[in-house]
C-alpha cells in the first residue's frame, strides 16, 4: 500500500503568458526529474511537445508529469492559459487536489485567470498563488494582490514580500522565517543563501508578518486565545493553521518570484507540499446513479474500496489512444476488467502507464490517488466512469460547453475523404469541446469549437498528424431561436381510412420559458382524455423538433410546452399517432408564435495601451459592443465589453493593426441575445440562399 499522505495532485493554471509552461520547467529542473531546463520561446519547452504549442509559444493540451521533492511525490499537471482552450483547464481542475494560479506581475490579473479562478472555485479545489515575473518591466506585487481580492473576491494570505523590483529583483522576505532568501545573478536555482531581512524591508515585513499570524491563528480557537493573550505561535503551528485554512479555502497563500530566472520556485514548492490537501484530504467524490441523481454514497480515497476512476482527457499518440484516469477508489491492476458505467460495456486495461509529457514509464498496477494513463480502453471517452463490475458506480459526469462557432471543411482530394473522417472521430474523442456534424442538405462537413484559434489549430492538426489536407469555409456562427408570444391551439392528426387507423388530437399551450430553460413540458390533463401513457411520446416529439426552428433552422431554444386537453381513440390512438400530432403542432404553432433570432454573445477582455483606448472603444461601438468597464494599469487600459460573435471575426489583426501591434484580447461565450431585425434580416436570407443552392 502506498502512503497516500506524501501524493500532492496539483494543476498549474494561469493566463497567456502568465509563466505557466516554465514555471512547470524550473519545477521539473528543481526536483530533478530533467536536467536542462527547454524555453517555452526556443519552442522546447518539456511539457509543449506538440508542433503547434512549439510554434506558436503557447500550450493547447493539459500535458501530466511527475516528480519528487521532500520526500513527496507530485503529480502535475501543466494547463493551456488560452480561451479557446479553457476545457483542458476545467477538466484538469475536475481531478486535481490542489493547484497553483501563476498570475503575472506586470500583467497582474487577466481575463483568463478570472476563468480559471472561477472553474477552480466551481470544483473547490484548494490553491496557492505565484506571482511571477517580478523581473518585469512594470511589475508590482502588491497591485497584484489588491488585484486578487478586488477582481477575484479572494483572500490571499501574503506568505514571502519581495526584495528589490523589475531588474532590480534579487529575492524574497519569507514572512514565516522572517529570513531573506536572496538569490545571485547566474541564474541557477541552488545559487542562494538565507540571510537577515534588509533594513529598508523590516517595517513593512513586520506589519505583513502580524496579517499572516493573524489569519492563520483564526484557524484554531485555542491558538487564537493565547495569540491574543500575547503568547506568539510557533512556525509549526502556523503552518498546522495555514494548511488548514488553505485546505477549507478560507485563504490562499501567495508567493512570489520569477520562474525564468530561476528565483522563488523553492518556496513555491515547499508550499505545495506544506499546505496543499493530499488525496485523503479533498472532500470525496459524491457517486450518481445511471439518471445522473446522487445516491449519497461517495468513492472514499482508499485503495482497498472498490473500483472509482474517472476519465478524464484521452490523447491520442503512435502507439494507440491514451486514456488519462484519475483513480479515486481502489486498485487497478494491468490485464484488469472494468465496466464503464456510461456505456454499460466492459473494458480490459492493455497497458498502465505513468507519463512525463509525452514520454512513459510502464506500471504494473496503480491505486487511489495516482492519475495515470490507461491503453486499450477501446469505448472509453471523456468523462466516463470505470468501475468494479461486480459492485458498479457512476461519478459526477463532467459538463462541457457548447460550440459557439462553426466551418465547413473538405479534404482536397477524395482520397482523403476516408482519412479525414478516422481523424476527425479520434480528434473528437480527445476533446469533448470539439464538435463534427455533417449538413443534411449539401452533405459539408462542418467542424464545430469555442473560438477562431481552436478550429486553426485542428486543421493544423489534421494536416500535420493525420496528413489530411483541407480546405475551409468562411466561419459561421451557431444562431439560436426562441419564441416571444404564448399560443394556445390545438391540433389532430386523423387517418382512418381501412385498416388499422392513427388518431390523436391534443390541445395545448406554446409559450416563452425562463432564460436557459432549454425546454420545458407540463401535462394539465385531466380525466384521462389524453392517456398518460402518450405524455412522454408527446414530451420527446417536442423536444425533437426544437433541433429545427421555423424561421432560419436554427435549434429553438426556452420554451415550455403544456398539454391541457385532447382526445383519444380506443383502437386508432397509439404513442406514434400523438408524436406526429405533435410534429404537425409545432409546425402549426411555432411561426405565429412571434419566432425571433438569438446569436452568441460574447464577453470580450481587450488590453491596449492608453494612446490607443478611444480607437479601441469607437471601433468595439462599431462591432455593436456594449462597453462595460475601463481599467487603467501601470501598462495600459483593460476595456470590457459584450460584443456579438458575428462582428468579432479577425478581430486580432483589426486590434493590432489600431494599437501597432501592442494590443491584446481575449473572448469567451457569455450568453445569447436576441439580434437586431436587420441582421436577423440578413442571416435569415443568406440561409436561404444558401438552401436554395444547395
Amino acid at each position: 500500500m502506498k502512503d497516500l499522505s506524501i501524493y500532492r495532485n496539483i494543476g498549474i493554471f494561469a493566463h497567456v503568458d502568465a509563466g505557466k509552461t516554465t514555471t512547470t520547467e524550473r519545477i521539473l529542473k528543481l526536483t530533478g526529474k530533467i536536467h536542462r531546463t527547454g524555453e517555452v520561446h526556443d519552442g522546447e519547452a518539456t511539457t509543449d511537445f506538440m508542433e503547434q504549442e512549439q510554434e506558436r509559444g503557447i500550450t493547447i493540451q493539459s500535458a501530466a508529469t511527475s516528480c519528487e521533492w521532500d520526500n513527496h511525490r507530485l503529480n502535475i499537471i501543466d494547463t493551456p492559459g488560452h480561451v479557446d482552450f479553457t476545457i483542458e483547464v476545467y477538466r484538469s481542475l475536475k481531478v486535481l487536489d490542489g493547484g497553483v494560479g501563476v498570475f503575472c506581475g506586470s500583467g497582474g490579473v487577466e481575463p483568463q485567470s478570472e476563468t480559471n479562478w472561477r472553474y477552480a472555485n466551481d470544483s473547490e479545489v484548494s490553491r496557492i498563488i505565484f506571482v511571477n515575473k517580478l523581473d518585469r518591466l512594470g511589475a508590482d506585487f502588491y497591485r497584484v494582490v489588491g488585484q486578487i481580492e478586488d477582481i477575484l473576491a479572494a483572500n490571499p494570505l501574503v506568505m514571502v514580500l519581495p526584495i528589490g523590483v523589475e531588474d532590480d529583483f534579487k529575492g524574497v522576505v519569507d514572512l514565516l522565517t522572517m529570513k531573506a532568501w536572496i538569490w545571485d545573478d547566474s541564474g541557477q536555482p541552488e545559487n542562494y543563501e538565507i540571510v537577515d531581512i534588509p533594513a529598508d524591508l523590516q517595517a513593512k515585513a513586520e506589519e505583513y508578518r502580524e496579517k499572516l499570524v493573524e489569519a492563520a491563528v483564526e484557524q484554531d480557537d485555542d491558538l487564537l486565545e493565547a495569540y491574543l493573550e500575547g503568547n506568539e505561535p510557533s512556525i509549526e503551528d502556523l503552518k498546522r493553521c495555514i494548511r488548514k485554512g488553505t485546505i477549507n479555502l478560507s485563504f490562499f497563500p501567495t508567493y512570489c518570484g520569477s520562474a525564468f530566472k530561476n528565483k522563488g520556485i523553492q518556496l513555491v514548492l515547499n508550499a505545495v507540499v506544506d499546505y496543499l490537501p493530499n488525496p485523503t484530504e479533498v472532500d470525496p467524490q459524491p457517486e450518481v446513479d445511471l439518471e445522473g441523481n446522487e445516491t449519497g454514497n461517495v468513492a472514499k480515497v482508499d485503495a482497498s474500496a472498490p473500483l472509482r476512476a474517472l476519465a478524464f482527457k484521452i490523447m491520442d499518440d503512435r502507439y494507440g489512444a491514451l486514456t488519462f484516469t484519475r483513480i479515486y477508489s481502489g486498485t487497478l491492476k494491468k490485464g484488469d476488467n472494468v465496466l464503464n458505467t456510461f456505456t454499460g460495456k466492459n473494458e480490459r486495461i492493455g497497458r498502465i502507464v505513468e507519463m512525463h509529457a509525452d514520454s512513459r514509464e510502464e506500471l504494473d498496477s496503480a491505486q487511489a490517488g495516482d492519475i495515470v494513463a490507461l491503453l486499450g480502453m477501446k469505448n472509453t471517452q471523456t468523462g466516463h466512469t470505470l468501475a468494479d463490475p461486480n459492485n458498479p458506480a457512476t461519478l459526477e459526469p463532467m459538463v462541457f460547453p457548447d460550440p459557439v462557432i462553426s466551418v465547413a471543411i473538405a479534404p482536397k482530394d477524395k482520397a482523403g475523404m476516408e482519412k479525414m473522417g478516422v481523424a476527425l472521430s479520434k480528434m473528437v474523442a480527445e476533446d469533448p469541446s470539439f464538435q463534427v456534424a455533417t449538413d443534411e442538405e449539401s452533405g459539408e462537413t462542418l467542424i464545430k469549437g469555442m473560438g477562431e484559434l481552436h478550429l486553426d489549430i485542428k486543421v493544423d492538426i489534421l494536416k500535420r498528424t493525420h496528413g489530411v489536407e483541407v480546405e475551409m469555409g468562411k466561419p459561421q456562427v451557431a444562431y439560436r431561436e426562441t419564441i416571444t408570444q404564448m399560443v394556445e391551439d390545438s391540433y389532430t392528426h386523423k387517418k382512418q381510412s381501412g385498416g388499422s387507423g392513427q388518431f390523436g388530437k391534443i390541445d395545448y399551450t406554446i409559450e416563452p420559458g425562463e432564460t436557459n430553460s432549454g425546454y420545458e413540458f407540463e401535462s394539465k390533463v385531466t380525466g384521462g382524455n389524453v392517456p398518460r401513457e402518450y405524455w412522454g411520446a408527446i414530451e420527446k416529439a417536442f423536444a425533437g423538433c426544437m433541433d429545427e426552428g421555423t424561421l432560419a433552422g436554427y435549434p429553438l431554444l426556452d420554451v415550455k410546452f403544456t398539454l391541457m386537453d385532447g382526445a383519444f381513440h380506443a383502437v386508432d390512438s397509439s404513442a406514434l399517432a400523438f408524436e406526429i400530432a405533435t410534429r404537425g403542432a409545432y409546425r402549426q404553432s411555432i411561426p405565429k408564435a412571434g419566432v425571433q433570432l438569438l446569436e452568441p454573445i460574447m464577453k470580450v477582455d481587450v488590453f491596449t495601451p492608453e494612446d490607443n483606448v478611444g480607437d479601441v472603444i469607437g471601433d468595439l461601438n462599431r462591432r455593436r459592443g456594449m462597453i462595460k468597464s475601463q481599467d487603467a494599469g501601470p501598462t495600459g487600459v483593460r476595456v470590457k465589453a459584450d460584443a456579438p460573435l458575428a462582428e468579432m471575426f479577425g478581430y486580432i489583426g483589426h486590434l493590432r493593426t489600431l494599437t501597432s501591434g501592442r494590443g491584446q484580447f481575449s473572448m469567451e461565450f457569455s450568453h445569447y441575445s436576441p439580434c437586431p431585425q436587420n441582421v436577423a434580416d440578413e442571416v435569415i436570407k443568406e440561409t436561404q440562399e444558401r438552401k436554395a443552392a444547395k
